[in-house]
């Protein structure tokens, strides 16, 4: 069963309150527009019918009236024969054509009002359907939008339990093991020969300084005596 009963439901339907009332909004729009697409169809092929039927309509009713004027004429080609008799006759087949003709544009004329009101119709269906899928693609964004939050919710809950701590805490404890480890590398190894030669010279140079310090020293004493 349809969401329309007839194209005034579908143009003059609150489409809000129904998606308000839905169960499943997403569901229920695609619905609609499916039944808005196979009505704007089914409209669009009554309004050519309708437009094939006045051209049809058009020409019956030129060829109605080239029909009296040619029997018009045969009654003034009687009368000018002197032929009453027989121009009587050709009057009432003029007359016949004429009221074909009168008759066929009638029809011609509700079958425009009918493709006129198939064309309103189509416009404003076209119109309701383009109001439909703007809220589908506002439904498909908050939609999607929703999906992300709420991964990014589970994935901050997840980061915030004790197991993600307790592994973060364990990489921590790793890392501190293996800087251990490096500086334990060169942890009691005998020096090189260059590296003794350095140390002499260093050696070297505090004594010199110590030595200088010392007679700084004596020379302070001696002035003070």
């Amino acid at each position: 069963m349809g969401i329309f009963t007839r194209l005034r439901d579908i143009v003059n339907s609150n489409i809000n309150a129904m998606l308000d009332k839905a169960e499943n909004p997403e569901k229920l729009l695609k619905m609609m527009i499916q039944e808005m697409e196979d009505t704007l169809i089914e409209i669009k092929a009554q309004c050519a019918s309708a437009m094939a039927q006045s051209k049809t309509l058009g020409r019956a009713v030129t060829e109605a009236r080239e029909r009296a004027e040619t029997w018009a004429g045969k009654a003034r080609l009687a009368v000018e024969k002197s032929r009453e008799d027989l121009a009587r006759e050709a009057l009432l087949e003029k007359r016949h054509y004429q009221e074909r003709a009168d008759a066929l544009k009638a029809q011609q004329r509700d079958c425009d009002a009918l493709v006129e009101q198939h064309q309103k119709d189509i416009t404003q269906l076209e119109v309701k359907m383009g109001s439909v899928r703007d809220k589908q693609k506002m439904l498909v964004q908050r939609h999607a939008h929703a999906q992300t939050k709420k991964r990014a919710q589970e994935n901050i809950r997840r980061a915030d339990g004790n197991d993600v701590m307790v592994r973060v805490e364990g990489f921590e404890k790793r890392i501190d093991r293996m800087e251990a480890e490096a500086d334990l590398v060169n942890y009691g190894r005998k020096p090189t020969l260059e590296q003794e030669f350095d140390r002499l010279a260093g050696d070297e140079e505090l004594e010199k300084e110590l030595e200088q310090l010392r007679a700084k020293v004596k020379t302070g004493g001696e002035k003070q005596a």
